[in-house]
């Protein structure tokens, strides 16, 4: 079976490193908000290009931090719109309707599943705070006319960079391009910890105090508490491992990106739609999903000759019973996207082999 993700075998390809790394944590018993910790965040928030990094314990509650910070900073206040696209993982959503907020969902670009920046303008309102773009699959969702639009309304531009660790536009990192970025570090993330993990990325000073405050059960000096906060911390050893694996991220990309194109370039089933792709630069394949009208029986018909491989997603938010006052709703693109989207085998340690034997059975299935 070629596994759709082998994250053994990524992990052992930096074994001695986060051994090493582990070991250093353990031996010097300080496992919480020690220098570890600090040197993560200040090499990720270089590397992102942003002048803070707030590590934190997952990739939801860096988003919920973001929300809720800008409401205690009186940006925002319980009722205020945030605009995201309805083709999205749910934390995105959650991130949102947990701190009391209204999501405006909005569709995607079929051919690049990311927030369709030309039916945003139309649902912005006077209580509309904020758009939150989610770079899906690991591919780029800013649009320059996005950020006019933030500029013209005055909003928050908030960035899930949850999938794409490592992209860019025009040169600057995902994570960097708005006022704030919510990032996961889930184990199968191009930038996995061996554990959950989590960070907020940001230029603007008080927002970072404030989610640094709030991920410590709302205090930034022992016993004094000025929020209403929680315990979502990053631990020494997740962020040990972090910071050896930020330094192979690039290096990891590349591969995954030879993996993407041999893809592109070799899946010739006229039933399967593969990713659009116009900025390589803009694209770091977290994951490589295509399209196929029997998605299920396609997904069957791979697990049979020996390739895994996962839905992203099977359900969309707004269809989902924890929302259901929007299942009556009709997104029929974003319906149409999580009906055919099949996500295929894609890691930075898969084999040739592996690559050429998932295509010539990709290209064999017929309807």
């Amino acid at each position: 079976m070629i596994k759709f993700l082998d994250l053994q075998k990524i992990t052992a390809k930096y074994a001695d490193e986060i051994h090493e790394a582990v070991n250093r944590v353990v031996d010097s018993g300080w496992y919480l908000q020690g220098k570890e910790n600090e040197k993560f965040e200040v090499d990720y928030a270089q590397y992102i290009g942003t002048k803070y990094a707030i590590g934190c314990a997952n990739g939801l509650d860096a988003l919920i931090w973001i929300f809720r910070a800008y409401i205690e900073m009186g940006v925002m206040q319980q009722g205020d719109e945030v605009i995201v696209p309805a083709n999205t993982y749910i934390a995105s959503i959650l991130a949102i309707t947990e701190n009391g907020l209204k999501p405006v969902l909005v569709e995607p670009n079929i051919e690049t599943y990311q927030i369709d920046d030309n039916r945003i303008e139309q649902v912005i309102t006077e209580r509309t705070k904020a758009i939150l773009i989610v770079h899906l699959y690991g591919q780029c969702a800013y649009t320059d006319k996005i950020g006019e639009l933030c500029k013209k309304h005055k909003l928050k531009l908030v960035e899930d960079n949850a999938q794409a660790h490592g992209c860019k536009f025009n040169g600057k990192h995902t994570g960097a391009l708005g006022d704030a970025a919510g990032h996961s570090f889930y184990p199968g993330k191009n930038l996995g910890a061996l554990g959950d993990g989590g960070a907020v990325t940001t230029n603007d000073e008080e927002l970072a105090w404030v989610v640094r405050a709030l991920a410590n059960y709302g205090s930034q000096k022992k016993y004094v508490f000025k929020y209403c906060g929680r315990n979502s911390r990053l631990d020494e050893i997740q962020a040990a491992i972090l910071d050896v694996k930020l330094k192979h991220l690039d290096e990891d990309i590349a591969i995954r990106k030879q993996v993407a194109k041999y893809y592109i370039e070799n899946i010739t089933n006229p039933n399967i739609i593969t990713p659009v792709v116009k900025d390589w630069a803009a694209h770091v394949f977290h994951l490589f999903p295509i399209r196929a009208k029997k998605r299920d029986e396609l997904q069957k018909y791979l697990a049979d000759n020996g390739v895994q491989t996962v839905i992203h997603y099977p359900i969309p938010p707004h269809k989902q019973e924890c929302y259901k006052e929007w299942n009556e709703l009709s997104f029929p693109i974003t319906e149409r996207i999580h009906d055919e989207e099949l996500s295929l085998p894609m890691s930075p340690v898969m084999e040739d082999a592996e690559v050429k034997n998932v295509v010539e059975v990709l290209n064999k299935w017929k309807i």
